[in-house]
C-alpha cells in the first residue's frame, strides 16, 4: 500500500490510478489507524488530509471518464462498511498535501513504478 506522490497522479497508468483509489478508500474506512510501514505517516495528520488527497485521485479518475461513487466526494464518508465521521474539521489545503511527499519521496515513487515496469 502506498500513496503515490501527488505530482504523479495525473501520469499514473490505469491500474495504478484505480489501485490508488482502492487503497485510499480502504484507508478512509476501516483501515484508518491500522499500521502499515509505507503509509503510517498518513495517521499523524487529520483524516481530512486523506480526503483532500483522495479528491486529487477522484478528479483524475473523472478526467479519464471513470465514474467514482459520488459518496466519496463527501469528507465524512468512510465507505459502505464503516460509519461516517460525525464531525470532521476541514484543514487548509497545502502543497504538497502531505509534507512527507517531498522531492526524495517523488524519487522513491518513480523508482517503485520503474521496478514495476512503469516509466513516466
Amino acid at each position: 500500500m502506498r500513496l503515490w506522490h501527488e505530482k504523479l497522479i495525473s501520469k499514473l497508468p490505469r491500474a495504478q490510478l484505480l489501485g490508488q483509489h482502492r487503497e485510499i478508500a480502504a484507508l478512509r474506512g476501516n483501515g484508518w489507524g491500522k499500521k502499515h510501514a509505507t503509509v503510517d505517516y498518513v495517521f499523524t495528520h487529520s483524516p481530512y488530509k486523506l480526503y483532500q488527497f483522495h479528491r486529487l485521485v477522484l478528479a483524475e479518475m473523472q478526467s479519464r471518464g471513470y465514474h467514482p461513487n459520488p459518496k466519496w466526494f463527501e469528507p465524512t464518508f468512510r465507505g459502505f462498511h464503516c460509519p461516517p465521521y460525525l464531525e470532521l474539521c476541514a484543514c487548509p489545503l497545502t502543497s504538497p498535501i502531505y509534507p512527507e511527499h517531498d522531492q526524495q519521496y517523488l524519487i522513491e515513487c518513480l523508482e517503485n513504478l520503474e521496478s514495476k515496469g512503469v516509466r513516466l
